[in-house]
């Protein structure tokens, strides 16, 4: 299966998960033209922060942290680490739903994965504009 989920340190059920199982990979093919096979690995806060500290010499709490692993011609393979615990905070902080701030980071993960940036304020821009796009294409399909 191109995209499994996985936990952690947390008990988490992702909602509409086979619609996300679904939306994903068609929309990575739509922007690469590739395959995907892509790990969700829901954990704390905590968890995450251990991982962004070891392996990315950050120490800070992030949302989501996206690595490649293998990249061909046909197909991509990777892992996206999501804390749901920054999740629930940003989507309060932001006054939108839990499950449509999930959805936005999952495809914030997966649009890094199809080239896009968000270190300047031009890629900012255009990421926030496709996460828009995807949340607004999925919310009409699921």
């Amino acid at each position: 299966m191109p995209i499994v989920f996985h936990k952690a340190d947390i008990s988490f059920r992702v909602p509409k998960a086979n619609a996300i199982k679904t939306f994903v990979p068609k929309q990575f093919k739509i922007e690469t033209g590739k395959s995907l096979d892509l790990s969700c690995v829901f954990c704390s806060d905590e968890f995450l922060l251990d991982i962004n500290t070891r392996f990315l010499s950050h120490d800070y709490y992030t949302d989501i942290i996206t690595f490649p692993l293998e990249e061909t011609d046909k197909k991509t393979t990777a892992e996206l680490y999501i804390s749901i615990d920054r999740v629930k905070e940003n989507a309060q902080s932001l006054a939108v739903p839990f499950a449509q701030e999930l959805y936005r980071v999952i495809f914030h993960g997966v649009l890094h994965l199809c080239g896009y940036g968000d270190k300047s304020k031009k890629e900012e821009t255009l990421m926030r504009k496709k996460e828009e796009d995807w949340l607004a294409l999925f919310s009409k399909l699921a």
